[in-house]
């Protein structure tokens, strides 16, 4: 059924993006449950929604700057050891936030602190992992590598929050360890691949480097929706933070149920993923990025007013069957419209994006919610995604008109 499941191919075709997705599989999975024990963790000592929201602020700068400065690297380095490295460094500093859990009194300065710093080196390594794909797998798979990458990612974030949800009610140590030890497993992958050399045409590192970035993206339209777009989703359609508020409060459950509204957008992404096969022929792929937008930011609207667990996470899955589309989509436009000697930087823009703004968005409907209520935070942010996805169509024609042949 080549027109509906995702193609298999890129994994047939290369030994080293095997690798890659592999490790990265494991690794995402002990990350994800990080994500949920962080939640769970802060909201059990603080009870306050703001409070896990500004968690994820506060990890902002740093996986901000972090990706920055790894565009830079990236472009100049062997992207193989730049991943390598960065993985055993987030591996140590993940103990640490198992050790504090240990505590008698865990702190919460410490949690805001060493997962600031996880998030500085994520946002320092992520880029050179994604713009490495293109190296790995000729162009025409390009649509099938990323949509291998998002079945990746959306394995984990189904078993991740899940396997999180439970941990955190039985052993935090437990579940911040087992996101340390699987940091291990990218460190194996990636140094079993082959070297992913730079392509030698770039300045080395540093503020000139990313200044050089931000110039050649003035001006690429293209480019520049693929971030805005997904900015717009994240920020004002994003309601994780208002999980654990959720779970508690409304479907008067507990960290299982926490788990289970974290794992639901995965899981309708993970579907999505699994049938990336149809994607690969549509043609005007910008306005289908629009579209798949507009999906999500209806489907957040609609969660927060309905009070059924089942329903909940129906739309949560069908929020997250959204993204993903959006997601393979926006991959393909931005690598296919860099030059080679700003693929690693550009990437690094999108990496700050795509974690940056679900951070910011964490942040934004928290505070909705604690000067409102959390229905109304997801209503509000999801109605007006949608709307600034119209709006952002209208004045990007350029990035709707996009197509399979467009280069920027």
């Amino acid at each position: 059924m080549p027109r509906i499941l995702v193609d298999l191919a890129p994994l047939r075709a290369s030994r080293d993006f095997r690798l890659l997705f592999c490790g990265q599989l494991v690794s995402m999975l002990g990350n994800q449950v990080t994500i949920v024990a962080v939640a769970f963790q802060v909201y059990h000592l603080t009870g306050s929604t703001l409070q896990v929201g500004a968690v994820s602020l506060v990890q902002l700068p740093l996986l901000v700057g972090g990706s920055l400065v790894g565009g830079t690297v990236g472009d100049v380095v062997d992207k193989r050891k730049m991943l390598a490295w960065s993985a055993l460094a987030l591996a140590i500093v993940t103990s640490l936030i198992a050790v504090n859990a240990t505590l008698a009194h865990p702190s919460l300065v410490a949690i805001y602190v060493l997962t600031a710093i996880t998030s500085g080196l994520a946002g320092f390594s992520n880029p050179a992992r994604n713009s490495a794909i293109p190296s790995l797998v000729p162009r025409e798979l390009l649509i099938a590598a990323y949509s291998l990458n998002q079945v990746t990612i959306q394995i984990a974030t189904v078993l991740g929050p899940a396997l999180g949800g439970i941990l955190a009610a039985v052993n935090l140590p437990v579940a911040y360890g087992l996101d340390a030890a699987s940091f291990l497993a990218i460190f194996a992958a990636t140094s079993a691949m082959s070297p992913i050399p730079a392509s030698g045409q770039t300045r080395r590192p540093g503020i000139r480097a990313i200044l050089d970035g931000f110039s050649y993206l003035r001006g690429h339209q293209v480019l520049q929706g693929v971030y805005l777009l997904d900015l717009n989703a994240m920020i004002l359609g994003m309601p994780s933070a208002l999980f654990p508020a959720f779970a508690l409060h409304r479907f008067h459950g507990g960290a299982a149920t926490v788990g289970l509204l974290f794992a639901a957008p995965g899981f309708g992404a993970l579907i999505g993923a699994f049938t990336t096969g149809w994607v690969e022929v549509i043609r005007r792929r910008g306005r289908a990025v629009v579209i798949a937008v507009v999906v999500w930011g209806l489907a957040i609207a609609a969660f927060g007013a309905v009070s059924v667990l089942w329903a909940s996470v129906l739309l949560l899955g069908i929020a997250g069957w959204a993204d993903v589309i959006s997601a393979v989509l926006r991959n393909t436009i931005l690598q296919t419209s860099i030059d080679e000697s700003f693929r690693t930087r550009m990437s690094s823009f999108q990496m700050a994006v795509v974690q940056g703004g679900p951070r910011l968005g964490n942040f934004e409907a928290g505070a909705v919610a604690a000067i409102s209520t959390p229905a109304i935070s997801a209503i509000s942010g999801g109605l007006g995604c949608a709307i600034g996805a119209l709006l952002l169509a209208w004045r990007l024609p350029r990035f709707v008109a996009a197509d399979a042949h467009t280069a920027d």
